[in-house]
């Protein structure tokens, strides 16, 4: 069987054309079968009424059907064995264990699975600090990950995060996350390169051991990422070829949360909007920028038809209204407009509740944002957004993971009732538990396929 060839390739008048016109091109490169590979005309079949569903309901349209998508999580590993220490340790298993789940439940559970893996050995080479995972810093058979926040940029450096971002990152920041990276502290800065008197200086720390040491982890990191690619590409195309569409999508977040989650930590940032605030809005006005720049430049610009973004600290209770609209929504709205304007979706998850914030957000052009909720009112969000943003989510982990199937359906029933009517809707998990139950995995099913159907 032929691997999938997935759509790429932008117009030649791509600059001439509106931001909407863009946007329709991307969806129609989704929904477009010329090119892809399926294994019977029934899967070809299924992938058009599965990517045609899709599109509808982003265009805030009423589709066949309201789509669903399972919070399946680790299931796939669990269900053969498996643990998450295992996924970032031993690819080869993890894969052949999501592999086999979808041979016996993606009919079933018109869902497929795909793998997402990272490096747990690459990780250890480098001596990541900003995390813990199974096997690092927690027990092998815990199931996520641990963000280890912290203050990684002090407050009187805003200066040279300004002067030279790209300087203060990497001689900077990432030898203060990497502990392989502490030897790229002793580089002078790389815009000194001015003369060739200058070359030799600048490389002097290279025929250092400390140095070439790091580079040898680096290399070696680099192999470990290397083997994963190579595990993963195999199996790439798989759900597409069984008629499953893969919408692609650009990684993104809000520059607020991007300088708070990374560099300032959550009381550094929350003092800055009192004790630096010009300086806290010079930086997030250019993350914006930088935020920007770096899509634009992704590798799947070209075929991506979402820009997604994790939105952290600009929920309910992280702020007052005042201090979202001076310092979190004007740089995220920045970024979203720029990539509104190349026809990319914005995808917000916006996690914890947002419903103090859903009257300031609402101000973009229908069919170019859809909102993921994680405990939001989604009654709220449907009255306030529903007429131009695609809503999903609200289902609780807690009642995917602990509760009853009938209590599940319930849930999604009444959600189906109060948030379907004119299309706009996406069934969904708020946040995707580690494990959930099989059982009321299916519960959600059930209810879209009787709550469900226009």
């Amino acid at each position: 069987m032929s691997e999938t060839s997935e759509y790429s390739g932008l117009p030649g008048n791509w600059a001439q054309l509106t931001p909407e016109e863009k946007r329709r091109h991307r969806l129609n490169g989704y929904l477009n079968t010329e090119g892809k590979v399926f294994i019977d005309s029934e899967a070809e079949k299924a992938y058009k009424r599965r990517a045609q569903r899709m599109a509808d309901v982003l265009n805030v349209e009423e589709p066949d059907v309201v789509p669903v998508i399972l919070p399946v999580g680790n299931l796939p590993l669990s269900l053969h064995g498996l643990n998450a220490h295992t996924a970032m340790y031993d690819h080869e298993k993890a894969i052949q264990a999501y592999m086999k789940f979808n041979e016996q439940y993606s009919a079933e559970l018109e869902h497929f699975a795909v793998p997402m893996l990272s490096s747990g050995r690459a990780l250890d080479i480098l001596d990541y600090k900003i995390y813990k995972w199974p096997g690092h810093g927690m027990p092998e058979n815990a199931s996520g990950w641990q963000y280890l926040e912290g203050e990684y940029m002090s407050d009187d450096e805003y200066d040279d995060l300004l002067r030279d971002p790209s300087d203060f990152w990497l001689r900077i920041y990432l030898p203060r996350v990497f502990g392989a990276l502490e030897p790229v502290k002793t580089f002078q800065p790389f815009t000194n390169i001015t003369e060739n008197v200058h070359v030799g200086q600048l490389l002097l720390p290279l025929s250092s051991s400390p140095m070439q040491q790091m580079l040898q982890k680096m290399l070696d990191a680099g192999k470990e990422y290397r083997t994963l690619t190579e595990l993963t590409a195999e199996n790439a195309g798989t759900g597409v070829t069984r008629g499953f569409p893969a919408m692609g999508s650009i990684f993104c977040k809000a520059p607020f949360d991007t300088l708070g989650d990374t560099l300032r930590g959550t009381k550094g940032i929350i003092n800055d909007m009192f004790r630096h605030p010009d300086k806290l809005l010079e930086a997030l006005d250019m993350i914006a920028d930088l935020t920007i720049s770096t899509a634009l430049r992704s590798p799947n610009f070209e075929s991506a038809v979402m820009a997604g973004y994790p939105l952290h600290k600009g929920a309910d209770g992280w702020m007052s209204q005042e201090q979202f609209d001076t310092f979190y929504w004007p740089s995220l709205k920045k970024v979203m407009n720029a990539l509104i304007q190349e026809g990319l979706i914005q995808r917000l998850f916006a996690e914890g509740g947002f419903n103090t914030r859903l009257e300031s957000v609402n101000e973009f052009p229908k069919g170019t944002v859809m909102w993921h909720f994680d405990k939001s009112d989604m009654f709220k969000a449907k009255k306030i957004l529903g007429e131009k943003c695609c809503i999903q989510g609200n289902v609780p982990s807690a009642l995917t993971i602990t509760g009853a199937q009938s209590e599940v359906k319930e849930y999604c029933r009444k959600l189906i009732e109060g948030c379907g009517k004119g299309g706009g809707f996406i069934l969904s998990a708020g946040a995707v538990g580690d494990v959930g139950k099989l059982e009321n995995i299916r519960a959600m099913l059930e209810a879209v396929r009787e709550y469900g159907v226009y």
